[in-house]
């Protein structure tokens, strides 16, 4: 079922290069990613599957896949309308593209074999760079080749980390191997200096493709020209698939009986990346790259989170779930307002209330979840990490996340109460509200405000046993 799974796209994505129907063809993205997602509730709520050395899924897999599936469904269905509103760019290159770059994802998620996980990974750098490139002008063909550069640099260091990984366990007499379950097995006898050296290559590596700070300038270009849906897919599903290969390398670290140094490089990356959201956040004048801002100090707190451990890797795992789903809600909207005033800067945009009252009114709703405002979703999880900062003993550590988050929230409200409040102009479209281009962000929405108010049991295992594989081995 799991090989089911990561082939189910492929199968329509060749079949939308020959298809002579437009509209058919933009059909075969929800279509599949409800299929994909049936498959998934299978397989995270049944037994696991049999091992194998090449892939195969744990806590972490399950979690990340199941939101990654989620976000796709919600993202596919917002893409028919849009698609039929783009009829002079065509869907013959984003339909492929994206169920392509599903299928990439699934790979990655269940790959228990680090050499399959980097190729995984290279192959949605590949396929995500001409859905960036859809609007095809200056500054979105700009922004997939600073993309594509960047990143291949960073996955390329990530491929030199898994060799030192590798090379760290020639010293023990041992063929190198670079499966997960044989790593984790014989971690205490691996070369301290190749293994630590080979995380920080790792971490260097996919932070570059998850968009830790200083290795984020890709995001915010990439995240401003993309279509909104790509950009959902980017900043909800990518960046959770990046920081599950980080996880896997501080799972061999853990076993290794090193991981305080893998947390102490998170606990440093995250607070920059908080840091320097906190800065470009202010006065920040471009609502998609705003939200690329808000992707950087999200990553920071998943960062954070897993690197002090205990409580807060909870509540970092179940801030993965919040910052996806609420990252999709902010993007598919902001993609609303832009096309309905042609336009993503304020100095244009003013008013969309009362121009797009649902988009308008999901995108302000978005800012107060995302920015951590109760009664939502993250509000719960940063206060979880919170907690789990106190039990640390991390009181300094504790009040700049305070203060970061305070300043976030300042200057991500200045420039969403200018976008939605107000008095508009004459828009320069007709673009109104239509039912696939806000039911997907509302049912993002809905699903994070009840991750806010109950945590069902069947999920709060799942989370408990994630952070448990991150845990100091016995």
């Amino acid at each position: 079922m799991l090989v089911a799974l990561i082939l189910l796209p492929l199968l329509p994505a060749a079949l939308s290069l020959v298809l002579p129907w437009y509209q058919l063809r933009s059909w075969l993205l929800p279509a599949t990613g409800a299929a994909h997602l049936g498959l998934v509730l299978l397989l995270v709520s049944g037994a696991p599957p049999t091992p194998n050395p090449w892939i195969g899924l744990d806590a972490l897999s399950r979690l990340v896949l199941l939101v990654t599936s989620l976000l796709f469904l919600g993202c596919a269905f917002y893409a028919v309308d849009y698609l039929a509103m783009r009829r002079d760019r065509g869907n013959r290159v984003m339909v492929p593209c994206l169920l392509v770059f599903l299928s990439a994802m699934t790979l990655a998620i269940s790959a228990r074999h680090l050499g399959l996980l980097w190729v995984a990974v290279e192959t949605t750098t590949l396929v995500s760079a001409p859905l960036i490139y859809f609007n095809r002008n200056r500054l979105s063909i700009e922004a997939t080749w600073k993309y594509l550069l960047l990143c291949s640099v960073g996955i390329a260091l990530a491929l030199l980390g898994m060799m030192f990984v590798a090379y760290s366990a020639l010293g023990g007499g041992e063929p190198a191997s670079l499966h997960l379950d044989w790593l984790l097995m014989q971690a205490p006898g691996l070369s301290r200096p190749w293994l630590h050296a080979g995380f920080v290559f790792l971490l260097v590596g996919f932070g570059t493709k998850m968009g830790l700070a200083p290795l984020h300038s890709w995001k915010p270009d990439a995240y401003g020209e993309a279509p909104a849906l790509v950009g959902a897919l980017l900043a909800g599903g990518l960046t959770s698939v990046a920081f599950l290969a980080i996880l896997r390398a501080v799972q061999i670290m853990a076993a290794a009986g090193d991981v305080h140094i893998a947390r102490q490089a998170l606990v440093g990356l995250g607070l920059l990346s908080l840091v320097l959201a906190a800065v470009f956040m202010v006065r920040q004048p471009d609502i998609k790259r705003m939200l690329a801002y808000s992707s950087v100090e999200h990553m920071g707190i998943l960062a954070l989170g897993v690197g002090i451990g205990g409580l807060a890797t909870f509540g970092a795992l179940l801030h993965l779930i919040n910052n996806a789903l609420t990252k999709g809600c902010l993007f598919l909207t902001a993609g609303n307002i832009q096309r309905a005033f042609a336009s993503k800067h304020l100095s244009e945009v003013r008013g969309a209330l009362s121009v797009l009252p649902l988009s308008g009114g999901l995108f302000l709703a978005g800012f107060l979840a995302i920015t951590g405002a109760p009664p939502f979703g993250p509000f719960l999880s940063e206060f979880t990490i919170l907690r789990g900062l106190f039990a640390a003993d991390r009181p300094l550590i504790a009040a700049a996340f305070l203060v970061l988050l305070a300043v976030i929230f300042i200057g991500m409200g200045a420039t969403v109460l200018a976008a939605t409040q107000g008095e508009a102009g004459e828009p320069p479209g007709r673009f109104k509200d239509r039912l696939l281009l806000v039911a997907p962000p509302l049912i993002m929405l809905l699903l994070v405000l009840g991750l806010g108010l109950y945590l069902p049991e069947p999920l709060r295992q799942l989370l408990e046993a994630g952070a448990h594989l991150l845990e100091v081995r016995s």
